[in-house]
């Protein structure tokens, strides 16, 4: 677990950093992250409609970017879904 959690920090920098701050994902970092990293999990990934509503939903503070905290959620329930626990 420790390996995976490694993983998804290192992933979640290496796109956050791309184009300025490594502590946020702006929407096109989450865009290619998505269609990326996460093919299989997310429906249509390559879709910027779903990427930007999936990104919408996550964003609580509305600044127009996803901090770790915020996308840590879509991990949460990608892995609940993929794991088949009720929500």
């Amino acid at each position: 677990m420790e390996s995976a959690i490694g993983m998804l920090v290192s992933q979640f920098k290496k796109y956050a950093g791309s184009d300025g701050s490594s502590d946020t994902l702006s929407k096109d970092e989450f865009c290619r992250l998505v269609a990326s990293e996460l093919p299989n999990f997310v429906k249509n990934a390559d879709d910027p409609t779903v990427t930007d509503r999936l990104m919408s939903s996550l964003d609580k503070n509305n600044d127009g970017e996803l901090n770790f905290l915020e996308f840590w959620q879509l991990i949460g329930h990608l892995a609940s879904n993929h794991g088949g626990f009720s929500q």
